[in-house]
């Protein structure tokens, strides 16, 4: 009975995410799925909500529609039967990966043989698990005193510190600030590598790039490379897929809340769940979770002089602008779409990669509650979700050989945001007309009063 007993327990540690024996996938496919009909999308959001289904695109079963794609992982002892199911309804699919666990095995890091970590031999077209990143981040402090201080943004549920670096030549005047952060779901491994990546952009070409020049000498760059570590190091340890925090909820029963609709802006209004057992649970109330409410802690405290807010994950290759709880475009659309379609065309110019621009109610999906539209919502005009490699190949399982063109291609549209930024706000142009609309002000104000006086 005891035995029995024990059965039981790791079954459902298993279930719901609580245990610390590695989670394998073996037979597990990824379907691409078309729904012709809304009868079609009735059907396939009954059997992922029934049958608990990972979906990756979208992620959330309310959110499937007639005509627009969906991604899911379906478990091996499922397949037969749906796949049955779609061709008796006569819904087209296609197999996008064949098994996942094999994916993953392809393409594990090897962490064997290798040599002690320094800056010097720290390869950015690899994934690090965070021992790594910690051990990173602090010796890119130390290589870089002049322009990177890191300090403490918070702490996880299981007590690790999260870091930001706060990167900028010294200077006497007040500078603005260009937020960026990564990691916010643990699984998307390829927007944590994208902000190593970008630092050593901004800490290697700062002198030889006036893009990169002009904007650390007028803002400071906040970057955190890893918001949601204690997912992120369960995507290492035990569940490769894994995307939410680690906090226990329902007495112990599921873990985890996804911090993408953990923000107090609309908050689990739509494309948010309150069952604790799925992937884009919204939380017990809005920053209920330490990470998200450390970065809404730091970012008050900047917002007035924040000029962008960019929050990097995957997949799908979109620019993304508010909003994702409703349909209204925001009172900045024309310039967020501007500036994004810019960024889109630095992005194809690099490795002809196409990335989608527009609200993400529109380009993608609903949701609530996520960080830019609160970013958005306190002031922030320039607010971007990018979504960066691939459209479904190998979806949250990139492989390393495309972190190198994802990341140059990334950077390439950063840039041209903060190419955007430059002109706008510290171009010599826009001080100097500064500086004459005051003496003109100051000329007319001289003016009136002396007609006023005589």
């Amino acid at each position: 009975m005891k035995l029995i007993h024990w059965i039981v327990f790791l079954l459902g540690a298993f279930i719901y995410g609580g245990s610390c024996l590695k989670v394998e996938f073996n037979g597990d496919q990824v379907l691409q799925i078309i729904p012709q009909t809304a009868k079609h999308a009735e059907y396939i959001q009954e059997f992922t909500q029934n049958w608990q289904l990972d979906l990756w695109k979208p992620n959330d079963p309310e959110r499937i529609h007639a005509g627009q794609e969906v991604h899911v992982q379906i478990p091996s002892f499922h397949l037969n039967k749906i796949k049955n199911t779609l061709l008796q309804y006569n819904i087209p699919y296609s197999v996008l990966i064949n098994d996942v666990q094999q994916l993953i095995d392809a393409k594990a890091v090897n962490k064997k043989n290798m040599k002690p970590m320094s800056l010097d031999t720290f390869d950015y077209t690899k994934y690090h698990p965070m021992d790594e990143i910690y051990k990173w981040s602090h010796q890119i402090q130390a290589a870089y005193p002049d322009l990177v201080t890191l300090n403490i943004l918070g702490s996880t549920y299981e007590a690790r510190p999260i870091y930001y670096f706060k990167i900028g030549l010294p200077s006497k005047k007040n500078k603005k600030v260009i937020w960026m952060d990564c990691g916010i779901h643990a699984r998307e491994w390829i927007s944590v590598a994208f902000c190593q990546w970008f630092i050593r952009e901004l800490l290697e070409h700062h002198n030889h790039n006036k893009v990169i020049k002009k904007a650390l000498e007028n803002a400071d760059f906040y970057i955190v490379p890893v918001i949601n570590i204690d997912g992120f190091v369960y995507s290492w340890t035990t569940n490769r897929l894994w995307r939410k925090t680690r906090s226990p909820h329902n007495n112990g029963t599921c873990f985890g809340v996804d911090l993408n609709r953990n923000f107090d802006s609309s908050w689990c209004s739509i494309g948010a769940s309150r069952d604790c057992s799925t992937n884009t649970f919204c939380g017990p109330r809005p920053f209920s979770e330490p990470e998200a409410d450390a970065v809404q802690q730091l970012v008050n405290s900047l917002k007035s002089d924040i000029l962008c807010y960019l929050t990097m994950h995957s997949y799908g290759q979109y620019i993304l602008l508010p909003y994702g709880f409703t349909l209204n475009y925001s009172e900045h659309h024309e310039e967020l779409m501007s500036v994004g379609e810019k960024s889109a065309e630095s992005v194809a110019a690099m490795h002809g990669k196409k990335y989608v621009v527009g609200p993400a109610s529109h380009a993608l999906y609903s949701n609530a509650g996520s960080s830019m539209d609160w970013a958005h919502d306190i002031g922030i005009s320039l607010a971007y979700t990018i979504e960066l490699r691939d459209n479904g190949t190998y979806g949250f399982v990139l492989p390393e050989d495309q972190i190198k063109p994802n990341c140059e291609e990334a950077t390439a549209g950063v840039l041209s945001i903060m190419e955007y930024i430059n002109k706008n706000h510290f171009s010599s142009a826009s001080r100097i007309f500064s500086g004459t609309l005051w003496i003109n002000l100051s000329f007319s104000v001289l003016v009136g009063l002396h007609q006023a006086l005589f």
